[in-house]
């Protein structure tokens, strides 16, 4: 899990820098339509997700016993993996996918947006419930840490990145492309 962290986090953040260091002037096509009064929301959630990453990724990786840790009492301590890579890897597409699909629109590449945000939101969404339905059930303030700082990453991954931004990303009308 540390080095799929890690992996992951290098691709994300290197998409990001390779994105804006090659399309410098870019910045704000990325908000596509979305109007400035919700901007201040979606940089304070952005803010929180990134904080609340710390919580969920450290309480996995410190305080739950792998051998011993089932989701819903069924699934091996593994598929918090598999949450972490449906994070990871669309997540790291996003800003390249979107640059192009500023610069060229494409159906195809919005639809790969849709979907790359989709699986984002997926995976945040399936490792918070993995969080609350850990067990044997965790006690402790690192737990509820964990669970808050996971449900701030979801209300940017799975609402506002995944639903909200989409909604207002300004597409060509039929027929013009």
């Amino acid at each position: 899990m540390l080095l799929l962290n890690v992996a992951g986090g290098i691709a994300v953040l290197g998409s990001y820098a390779y994105g804006f260091a090659t399309h410098p002037q870019a910045g704000g096509a990325l908000w596509g339509g979305v109007p400035a009064s919700l901007q201040p929301i979606y940089t304070v959630s952005m803010l929180a997700a990134a904080v609340g990453y710390f919580p969920f990724t450290g309480f996995l990786l410190l305080q739950v016993d792998p051998e011993a840790a089932r989701i819903a009492g069924r699934l091996g301590f593994g598929w918090f993996n598999v949450f972490y890579a449906l994070i990871l890897i669309p997540s790291a597409l996003w800003m390249p996918l979107t640059f192009i699909v500023v610069e060229q629109w494409s159906a195809t590449l919005w639809l790969a947006i849709r979907i790359v945000l989709g699986l984002v939101a997926l995976g945040s969404l399936a490792l918070l419930a993995g969080l609350i339905s850990l067990e044997p059930r965790p006690a402790g303030v690192f737990h509820k840490l964990a669970i808050a700082g996971a449900v701030a990453f979801c209300v940017q991954t799975a609402l506002l990145d995944a639903l909200v931004w989409p909604a207002y990303f300004p597409r060509p009308v039929i027929g013009n492309r």
